[in-house]
């Protein structure tokens, strides 16, 4: 026998797949040729429904059977059982169906039989039955046997909300590309169920199959582990949108490629909607489609956001067409909306269908800004349901340069001379399954179970189940009182078997630790299974929350300066020199800030340009605007565009006047006044820093910075410098551990966090800012034995933004990929007022106003402290 088999490149399909991924040629799924009896079981059709009160369910069994002209099988029969998840039979004894043939009907066999309270399937508890079909012909003899796992449930929209099993279940939710960056689009077992226990450990419960049915196995794996899918068809009509859509010739061809789906993938448990497809405009062969599987599949509600666009492109984000389109889909489902479009439209009485956003938070390198605020509104609007995030991995492939050094490559770098650069870098996790620091954030936002405080006085709270169909017997509670982010006290939480979508008070019996002078409490919740699951080990944490606690701590009181040693002054050739007790500082008037500082004989900054100098500037994320693709903003339309524009990429500093003053032997006052600008605006900043040095060795740094440029969204205010390489191990008290911004950092604990300079570095593949804290109150930099080194803190019990890194924003700016980056030796600090969000802007909204860090007048203080002696004081 020869078997052969033609891959064709391209053809008029390639018109119906104009996906955003790789367009890989070629055959990466299984294919494959099986041999059954003439006679033999072609399809079965399971439908195991719930009744009205979801208690009893019903079993219908459509079988249809498969034969040449020539062959009757009058007479033939199908035996059927139903077998629960510990393999015992369901039905006390087999059903068997005789085969009639008649020229009305397709030869098949139905089959209906009540359930008594079967157990249900949720992505929460996902229970599988199995079913059997057996054939045999007219003398009792067995031709063959089919199976398939099913669950028992019900999907219905009635009114704003899509109920399953009739709860208006959140759509906590991702899109997933089918990607592996060493085979491409073909994906191993192995894979696939790496990605379905990150998705259960971080708290999703639903994917979209973007834009593609997938691989087989994928849809068995979710019935099994538990998750929701919204199966899509491979149609997608971008470069013509609306074209094909409402043109008879191509309707063959839209229909077959939904009913193949459908056909193929009717029996999972896990599909709760069906799609059309994606970003293919909106016409008759839509509806034809919607229409079909109405017929077809009944049980199932059907999405398609091209319905809701206007007749000359894409979803309108105006949202004024979101009330139509019923013809093809059943929910609202629009890419990319605002916060306020979707509370809007909640609150718009017109509004009859749920609301899923299809995509949203565009995951793209250091994104994923605003989830907070879409969950807010969310779950406190009737008819929001949630959505699926753009998107899941990074579509990077595996690249190896000259020097042997793996990194991740891009479009363009195949000879694909048409491309799009980046934009399939836009996943929540790396292409090797490491997470993005978003996922984290994503989780928190996702979790099942949230606390609220009803008097922290005396430790009283309330925990709410957001599960709908478990309670809360299989979570553990512990609590955590931690004075200046350092664990004081800790205990079990006696957790209730709190019912689904129920609260319940409980109290944890904290006791008030001792508060030393200015410092602060907080009580943090965590939540783990209690036993092992087949997606996450005994302990795994699900959820976390954490309170300031009201408690009042004395007010730290200066140290007297005629306490403290003396401090000896000296000024010459523009440069001004203060020694104390084992430190010295030497200010320089032409460069604008201090030049050395060393502490007990180690120096804490690297250089004679160590700072700190006023840093207005990120290296660009990819919602700020594309670097390697800047013909992708037009004018205005991206943050980058303004900030190039207006030089903020290469200020220089200039010193108007540098001023002191010897306040008394222990302390001298330093005032610089310095303009910062590109060439073309000098003045864009004035900064005047003030600095007061004590003998102690201690200085504080206080600063007012009036910002003279139009922008309505800097990239960061705060100081830049560079200090001792060996100042490697880095604590901070603030948000963490994970790297976290304002508008992304709900899911982030205050704490005392314990890392390296190293590990701040987020290995985004194309080198964008990374590594930022926020809330922060204090920070340490120490070197290996912990001898020497630096805390600095923000003023006046304020908090700071903080990066450490061993790169430059010029060199991550510069670079186009990991590989090209080269860390220095020196340790690279910001400390900022404030810091530019995150948002979503690479493609949807971006940063929410209450972000934007405008023109105006700043003030903001940091003191810093040098880290002496063995004991690391």
């Amino acid at each position: 026998n020869t078997l052969s088999c033609e891959v064709i490149r391209w053809s008029d399909a390639s018109w119906l797949e104009d996906q955003d991924h790789w367009w890989m040629a070629g055959i990466y799924r299984d294919v494959y040729l099986f041999a059954k009896p003439r006679a033999h079981i072609f399809d079965i059709f399971a439908k195991p429904q719930l009744d009205a009160d979801l208690v009893d369910g019903t079993l219908k069994l459509d079988v249809m059977i498969g034969n040449p002209e020539s062959l009757k099988v009058e007479g033939f029969s199908v035996d059927v059982e139903l077998f629960d998840g510990r393999g015992e039979p369901v039905f006390e004894e087999h059903i068997k169906m005789e085969i009639r043939e008649t020229d009305m009907f397709m030869t098949q066999v139905n089959f209906e039989k009540r359930i008594e309270n079967p157990r249900k399937w949720s992505a929460e508890e996902p229970y599988l039955y199995t079913l059997v079909a057996r054939l045999f012909n007219e003398g009792g003899d067995f031709l063959e046997a089919v199976s398939s796992r099913i669950g028992f449930k019900t999907v219905k929209i009635v009114g704003r909300e899509m109920l399953i099993n009739g709860q208006p279940v959140l759509i906590k939710g991702v899109n997933r590309h089918e990607h592996d960056d060493r085979t491409g689009k073909t994906i191993s077992e192995d894979s696939m169920i790496k990605d379905i226990l990150l998705l259960k450990k971080f708290n999703l419960n639903a994917v979209r199959t973007a834009h593609y049915p997938n691989d087989p196995r994928w849809y068995e794996l979710c019935d099994e582990y538990g998750i929701y899918l919204c199966d899509e068809a491979n149609i997608e009509t971008h470069a013509v949108y609306q074209k094909l859509c409402r043109d008879p010739k191509w309707m063959t061809a839209f229909m077959e490629r939904g009913m193949r789906m459908l056909q193929r993938d009717k029996n999972h448990a896990s599909i709760i909607m069906w799609s059309l497809g994606n970003e293919s405009g909106h016409g008759a062969n839509h509806d034809a489609m919607f229409a079909w599987f109405k017929h077809y599949d009944p049980s199932r509600p059907i999405q398609y956001e091209g319905a809701l666009a206007p007749m000359g492109g894409v979803v309108d984000v105006t949202a004024q067409y979101w009330f139509q389109g019923r013809s093809a889909t059943d929910f609202i489902c629009p890419m990319y909306p605002s916060v306020q479009e979707i509370i809007n439209f909640a609150r718009d009485p017109r509004g009859d269908r749920p609301l899923v956003m299809c995509e949203y938070a565009h995951a793209m390198g250091n994104s994923c800004g605003n989830l907070k605020e879409y969950w807010n509104a969310i779950r406190s609007h009737h008819g929001l349901q949630g959505g699926f995030v753009w998107d899941w991995v990074d579509q990077g492939l595996l690249l190896t340069d000259d020097k042997g050094v793996e990194y991740w490559g891009y479009g363009g770098e195949f000879g694909d001379e048409i491309n799009d650069v980046n934009f399939c870098i836009n996943g929540l996790i790396f292409p090797d399954r490491t997470v993005h620091p978003a996922m984290y954030e994503y989780k928190y936002l996702l979790q099942p179970i949230w606390v609220r405080a009803v008097d922290l006085q005396s430790s009283r709270i309330s925990i709410f189940n957001e599960n709908y169909f478990t309670d809360l017997s299989g979570y553990t509670g512990r609590f955590e009182v931690l004075v200046d982010g350092v664990v004081h006290q800790s205990g079990d939480i006696e957790i209730p078997e709190i019912a689904p979508q129920q609260t319940q008070e409980v109290s944890l019996g904290v006791v008030k630790p001792n508060m030393p002078a200015g410092s602060e409490a907080h009580l943090t919740l965590r939540f783990s299974l209690k036993n092992e699951t087949p997606w996450a080990a005994a302990g795994h944490e699900v959820a976390v929350e954490q309170f300031k606690l009201p408690w009042a701590a004395p007010v730290k009181a200066d140290t007297p300066t005629a306490a403290l040693p003396s401090i000896e002054l000296s000024h010459s050739e523009g440069k001004l020199s203060l020694t104390g007790e084992g430190f010295k500082l030497v200010f320089d008037n032409e460069i604008g800030s201090l030049v050395q500082w060393t502490a007990g004989g180690v120096d804490v900054l690297s250089s004679t340009n160590g700072g700190p100098k006023l840093n207005v500037w990120r290296s660009p994320t990819d919602n700020d605007g594309f670097k390697k693709a800047q013909d992708f903003m037009p004018s205005g339309s991206k943050d980058l565009y303004h900030w190039l524009e207006n030089g903020l990429d290469r200020v220089e500093h200039k010193v108007e006047s540098m001023d002191f003053e010897q306040v008394n032997g222990s302390m001298v006052k330093v005032t610089l006044r310095t303009h910062v600008g590109p060439d073309n605006h000098p003045q864009a900043f004035v900064h005047e820093h003030i600095y007061t040095v004590r003998g102690d060795g201690s200085v504080r740094m206080d600063n007012a910075v009036q910002v003279n440029v139009g922008i309505r969204n800097l990239p960061r205010l705060g100081v830049t410098m560079t200090l001792n390489g060996d100042f490697e191990n880095f604590s901070w008290f603030g948000r963490g551990p994970f790297e976290n911004y304002r508008d992304r950092n709900a899911g982030s604990l205050l704490a005392v966090h314990t890392s390296t300079v190293a590990a701040q570095f987020v290995p985004y593949i194309m080198p964008q800012a990374c590594g930022n804290r926020t809330d922060v109150r204090r920070l340490w930099l120490r070197d290996g034995v912990g001898t020497a080194g630096l805390e600095v803190s923000a003023a006046d019990g304020a908090v700071m933004e903080v990066t450490a890194l061993h790169y430059t924003e010029d060199e991550i700016y510069r670079a186009e990929h990991t590989n090209e980056l080269r860390a220095v030796d020196e340790v690279v600090l910001r400390l900022d007022h404030v810091h530019a969000a995150i948002g979503g802007a690479s493609c949807g909204p971006g940063t929410l106003m209450e972000y934007f860090v405008g023109p105006g007048t700043y003030r903001f203080g940091f003191e810093f402290l040098s880290i002496l002696g063995p004991s690391g004081k």
